[in-house]
């Protein structure tokens, strides 16, 4: 007996049934998606997922419903032409218009889960294609050296599959060749046929196009891969203006949404309060749901759209020597206390290493000052609460706690962020000598140099920062190693893009020919681009993070006005009324100033930490980088209100 489907896998079958075009290109998105999912087990999630939403908006919808009030009597209803039933009053006519308020959201808020979803996987396609076009020119720079190498096309698309982890989105692109022969029976040139049809990038497809045709002509592939690399070279400076257009208009979205909108809603809070509603509560909401919860937002979209630039991943094997594991080994008199000495050495060795520089080991793991400053966190925010009395009430312990809580992020927050910078700026420099290294290794080996000896040759030049590097590559090339182990070790300790795309290309080729200057050079013109890319992002982006610390100076401004002229004018006005008067200040009294004043104390770190972050990760594209933009702002927002207010 066949068990019947599940409703949702029926409703999922009936929608397909009625639109097989609108569903058959959300099939070809997901395809390109890389999602791994049927259109049926999507549309399934899908609809789970919108009724979620649906029950979600509903809740919001009756919260809102349940504390909004209108003020019937002046203010905003004695502006409007007809008159409203009193609100206070559970009338029929308000049920009804809550029950319809309710229902609304409901459906607004499921149709609009499920337009989202069902709009994901195509701009999930289009930002692989970004990602694609944009790290096509490295993975077209490794097929061309593996092919001036003289390996097989299969065996150049299973060496660019294996190395996804630094070649990025292109090469898992080829990752699909490489499934569908081994798993699926195709021959290689199906395989790159089924690619071709399936890939959201026009350029792969393109390029994969011209590859078959090449191939089947027998014409020469080198010489078609050489101008391809030059050709997308030059494109992938065009996909990052895109790129970058795209960084703007999201910049300028979230300055105008998250900041300006933000400040915006605290001036009507503070107005609506004199008219009447719930100031504090509103303004709660804002500052401790509204900027968080869109500022995740926004980060999460702009890392979907980014080229997430990793620590590379390098997978190694490693052998195991036993063909002698069952010879007898014995010692000889007297060596005992050597081979104590050696084990105890090998216990302390990381530790004296940590001790002899303690720098050294931050700025290479900024992490690891965590171990450090979180304890010392809790001890300071532990000493600050033990010290307070214990039946303070909790608007007294909040307004005695928070400048405490932001010292102690404070402590957490920038040894990291020192740290973290002066990697990237070690790292920076050392990415920006990395042509003028292959540049010069190209030049040698042109002139019959090996690599080795070019490499012993470059030491005494000047590199900048690189020459310890490069120092430390010949030591290990003087010691015995290779030339491919000696620079696999450099690419460990570096950990850049950058370098293990270079590191990668050059072992890979030198497994193939001895005659590698050529290779040298398309390695050192990748990296060039590399580096001119990155910098032009920086470049156009410094503008938008200037215009984000200025949008955030604006609000502090704006808030410390209204905390130091505004905010007390209306406490003496509240006093001397005995608590407002008709019509006039309900929702401000006495005793709810004190807590809006702290509230606005509170929405200035909130939007510190947060617009910090979103500046790090479009300046920088990394949240980690946004540190140090969020220390100096609550840096800023801490003390201009303990001074000013």
């Amino acid at each position: 007996m066949t068990p019947q489907p599940g409703i949702g896998r029926r409703i999922a079958d009936t929608l397909v049934r009625r639109d097989p075009v609108k569903y058959g290109n959300l099939r070809e998105d997901l395809i390109s998606a890389r999602m791994g999912i049927t259109v049926r087990a999507y549309l399934q999630r899908a609809l789970l997922i919108s009724l979620c939403a649906a029950l979600f908006c509903g809740v919001v919808a009756f919260v809102l419903s349940d504390i909004t009030v209108l003020p019937v009597e002046g203010g905003v209803a004695g502006l409007l032409p007809f008159s409203l039933p009193d609100v206070g009053s559970e009338t029929p006519f308000w049920s009804l218009l809550r029950v319809l308020a309710i229902t609304a959201g409901a459906l607004a808020g499921g149709m609009l889960a499920y337009s989202l979803l069902l709009r994901y996987p195509s701009v999930e396609k289009g930002n692989r294609a970004t990602k694609i076009n944009l790290s096509l020119h490295n993975a077209v720079s490794y097929i061309y050296a593996m092919r001036r190498g003289g390996a097989e096309v299969m065996d150049i698309f299973r060496s660019l599959s294996e190395n996804a982890g630094i070649y990025g989105e292109s090469a898992l692109e080829f990752r699909q060749v490489v499934r569908d022969t081994d798993y699926f029976g195709s021959d290689v040139f199906t395989a790159i046929r089924h690619l071709a049809e399936t890939t959201p990038s026009v350029k792969l497809k393109e390029f994969l196009e011209n590859f078959l045709s090449v191939v089947e002509s027998g014409g020469n592939l080198a010489t078609y891969l050489e101008k391809q690399v030059r050709l997308f070279q030059d494109g992938a400076r065009f996909e990052q203006k895109r790129f970058i257009t795209t960084l703007e208009f999201v910049g300028e979205a979230y300055v105008t949404v998250f900041v300006a909108g933000p400040l915006f809603l605290v001036i009507v809070m503070v107005v609506m309060g004199l008219i009447g509603g719930s100031a504090v509560t509103q303004l709660s909401l804002i500052t401790y749901l509204l900027i968080p919860v869109g500022s995740l937002i926004m980060l999460l979209f702009i890392d979907l759209i980014s080229v997430r630039e990793d620590v590379p991943e390098r997978y190694t094997h490693v052998k195991v020597l036993d063909h002698f594991k069952d010879v007898r080994v014995e010692g000889k008199e007297g060596e005992e206390p050597l081979f104590a000495q050696l084990a105890r050495y090998d216990r302390v060795r990381s530790l004296r290493t940590f001790l002899r520089n303690p720098f050294r080991a931050f700025i290479l793991d900024a992490r690891l000052t965590f171990l450090f400053s979180l304890p010392l966190a809790l001890l300071y925010l532990g000493a600050v609460v033990l010290s307070l009395p214990a039946d303070l009430p909790a608007e007294t312990l909040i307004a005695l706690v928070d400048d405490h809580v932001v010292i102690a992020l404070l402590v957490v927050l920038v040894p990291y962020a020192v740290f973290h910078g002066l990697w990237n700026r070690k790292v920076r420099e050392i990415e920006d000598s990395i042509p003028e290294f292959l540049s010069r290794m190209a030049g040698m080996n042109q002139v019959g140099l090996t690599l080795a000896q070019a490499i012993v040759v470059l030491v005494r030049t000047n590199l900048g920062v690189l020459s310890y590097e490069v120092r430390r590559i010949g030591r290990d090339i003087t010691w015995g190693a290779n030339v491919p182990d000696a620079l696999v070790r450099f690419e460990k300790r570096v950990r850049t893009p950058a370098v293990s795309r270079a590191v990668t290309l050059i072992t890979t080729a030198t497994r193939m020919s001895g005659n590698i200057s050529d290779i040298l050079t398309i390695a050192a013109k990748d990296a060039r681009m590399s580096a001119v890319l990155r910098e032009e992002r920086s470049s156009a982006m410094i503008l938008y993070l200037a215009v984000i610390y200025l949008a955030f100076f604006v609000f502090i401004f704006v808030v410390i006005v209204i905390a130091t002229r505004f905010l007390p004018v209306l406490g003496d006005v509240v006093a001397s009324t005995g608590g407002g008067m008709d019509g006039v200040m309900p929702g401000f009294t006495s005793v709810s100033l004190l807590p809006f004043g702290r509230l606005l104390y509170h929405v200035c770190l909130v939007q510190a930490v947060f617009s910090g972050l979103v500046a790090g990760k479009m300046g920088e594209g990394s949240v980690r980088a946004g540190v140090k933009h969020a220390s100096v702002m609550l840096v800023v927002a801490l003390i201009t209100f303990n001074m000013l207010v």
